[in-house]
């Protein structure tokens, strides 16, 4: 046996029945021979982390948009945060590790610049609508290059996985299901974290029963969630929590809704990117053609409309990106002789 088959055995004997199996994975569209070290789960894994959509994540927002200091949370915080919990919830369940961080790394990948409204202006604009998941697999089975080959050609439960995770959605593995639930874990406590830094949160303005019953601590809230969740899906076919913890999340969301992500102070440059985006948008409707090259020919070689190849490209931007793209479409430079 080499290394890769060894760990592939570890599985087989140690995990829970109910995890996935890298051993009986359902592939990839392309078959390729297999790798010597690693299971197919775990190059998932390392195609993700290795392409340029998770680096750019560095560079998203994911609430605040241009906040000032260097301990907001970006887009690329967020996921590794949502990988952490994702990890942990599998490791305690017995279920496949490297299946559930290679999802999570990989789930906010077709995330816009700007956060929700970036997401929110591109369903609008675009013919054929926007949803940051669909995006994100659209990343990694189209839009990435690897080894000068479109897309990652990842396995079926990590593009099932990404695909499915938002909530209304059902992925068809646990480590699927785990992702899902981590992500709402993960961005309810840094959301109401970053808040509170922002002083958009006050203190005290949090009702006391999410103290009282979830903790009174960033850090408490996250490891009670967590541990709900581990001791309502143990040896189960489903990742769930207790009624009375999900109806607190619930409720702490909607909290959130109200409080920060609709906040005036929060979303003060809303309108400006909005514009920003919109304006972007518009230019390459009307000059198609001043498009970067790669996506004239996606263009050129697919069935697919102008618009959803300008989507592409602008979900693909950074915040900053975005605002040089903007400036060099808009605004007029200097004369040189």
């Amino acid at each position: 046996m080499n290394i890769r088959e060894r760990y592939e055995q570890f599985e087989l004997d140690h995990l829970s029945e109910n995890a996935a199996k890298s051993r009986f994975s359902k592939g990839r569209a392309v078959a390729e021979p297999q790798c010597e070290i690693r299971t197919d789960y775990q190059r998932d894994r390392d195609r993700i982390l290795h392409s340029k959509a998770f680096r750019r994540l560095k560079h998203k927002t994911q609430v605040f948009l241009s906040p000032e200091g260097d301990h907001y949370r970006t887009r690329l915080t967020h996921t590794l945060e949502v990988s952490q919990i994702s990890r942990t919830i599998a490791r305690s369940l017995n279920l496949n590790e490297d299946l559930t961080e290679a999802i999570a790394l990989g789930h906010d990948l077709g995330h816009t610049p700007f956060g929700h409204t970036g997401e929110r202006i591109l369903n609008q604009l675009c013919l054929t609508g926007f949803k940051h998941n669909e995006q994100s697999l659209r990343v990694v089975d189209f839009l990435e290059i690897r080894n000068d080959k479109q897309g990652l050609n990842l396995t079926y439960e990590v593009r099932d996985g990404i695909l499915n995770h938002p909530m209304g959605y059902k992925a068809a593995t646990l480590e699927g299901q785990i992702v899902s639930i981590s992500d709402r874990i993960a961005y309810i406590n840094h959301d109401i974290d970053d808040a509170s830094r922002a002083n958009i949160i006050k203190p005290g303005q949090i009702p006391e029963k999410f103290l009282n019953e979830l903790g009174s601590s960033h850090g408490q809230r996250i490891n009670t969630m967590i541990l709900d969740v581990i001791n309502n899906s143990m040896d189960k076919n489903k990742i769930i929590m207790s009624k009375g913890v999900y109806d607190l999340t619930k409720e702490l969301r909607d909290f959130l809704f109200e409080n920060v992500y609709y906040n005036k102070i929060a979303k003060s440059e809303e309108d400006k990117t909005t514009f920003i985006v919109t304006k972007i948008f518009e230019y390459y409707i009307n000059n198609f053609d001043c498009l970067p090259e790669f996506y004239l020919k996606i263009y050129k070689d697919n069935d697919f409309t102008k618009s959803e190849i300008i989507k592409d490209y602008i979900a693909g931007m950074t915040d900053r990106y975005a605002m040089k793209v903007f400036e060099d479409l808009y605004m007029p430079k200097p004369w040189k002789q």
